[in-house]
């Protein structure tokens, strides 16, 4: 298919990029384009403008926050892989980001076209819930009520593909608070061949003091209709994690909850397979904690 007839902006700077988002009815933001293209070529969006911000300087790189760190929105998966700050602060995000797609999308995806783009099936954001994620918004003076503002992760992911954006804004930059000291993280996947997506993933934060745990999320991908947290896990707290514990509660962790069926996995499969994945990543996050 080829895509309907659009125009196309290529933003030299982020006030550029804002002047070009604001104000104007079916504007699509393009960085690396491995989401947006194939949605564009089957006429599953039909943007009237595309603004192009994968050559702005100022919304690319990683840096020290604190006890965190600062992700630029148009940094990409390759840049997080070798980034030895995000290895020693949060190896989680390096695992996730080695599992997704191909080398050429890797290469080219951006992390916060990922999360923008919200897809349900998508890596990235399981990842933003678990770390706490805060999502640094930004707009053109005077088109809303606040020119820039943040957005925790628990709040900006709303469904399949639907996000706390509103028109005329852009996510610039992720921020990561620093993460629980001595704390292992794991992200687990189950990958449908054709795809590189989940059939479901789990990511895993487990803090521990003294050998009981003192802090733990998992968020799972892949599973429903959006991103969620598995709040069962919270049982696990003021334990020591044992192997018998963590797989009764994971084996559970998906009573009630309404699971995706599709051409890939039916739902009763896909909710035992999304079972294991939870369990696997808390097992892991477990073995990696200090």
């Amino acid at each position: 298919m080829i895509p309907t007839d659009f125009d196309y902006v290529r933003a030299r700077s982020l006030r550029e990029a804002l002047d070009a988002v604001a104000g104007a009815d079916g504007v699509k933001v393009i960085a690396g384009g491995h989401s947006l293209l194939p949605m564009m070529k089957f006429r599953l969006v039909q943007p009237s403008k595309l603004v192009d911000i994968g050559g702005i300087e100022e919304l690319r790189g990683i840096a020290e926050h604190r006890k965190g760190a600062r992700i630029g929105a148009t940094t990409t998966y390759r840049e997080m892989i070798g980034s030895q700050l995000l290895r020693e602060r949060f190896p989680i995000l390096a695992e996730a980001a080695s599992v997704i797609g191909d080398r050429q999308v890797r290469n080219r995806g951006t992390v916060g076209g990922s999360v923008a783009h919200a897809d349900p099936a998508s890596d990235m954001p399981a990842v933003m819930l678990v770390l706490g994620a805060e999502f640094v918004l930004r707009s053109k003076r005077g088109i809303l009520p606040a020119a820039k503002r943040s957005v925790t992760a628990s709040e900006f992911f709303q469904g399949a593909f639907t996000t706390a954006l509103a028109e005329g804004e852009l996510l610039t930059e992720i921020i990561l608070p620093g993460p629980p000291k001595g704390a292992g993280m794991a992200y687990v996947k189950h990958t449908a061949p054709a795809s590189g997506y989940a059939l479901a993933a789990a990511a895993a934060v487990v803090g521990r003091t003294r050998k009981t745990i003192s802090h733990i999320q998992v968020a799972t991908t892949g599973v429903g209709e959006s991103h969620r947290f598995v709040h069962a896990v919270q049982e696990l707290v003021g334990t020591k994690g044992e192997p018998e514990l963590v797989a009764r509660i994971a084996a559970r962790a998906f009573e009630g909850v309404e699971i995706q069926s599709d051409v890939h996995s039916p739902a009763d499969h896909r909710r035992a397979l999304a079972s294991v994945m939870v369990r696997r990543a808390i097992e892991k996050a477990l073995e990696r904690a200090r």
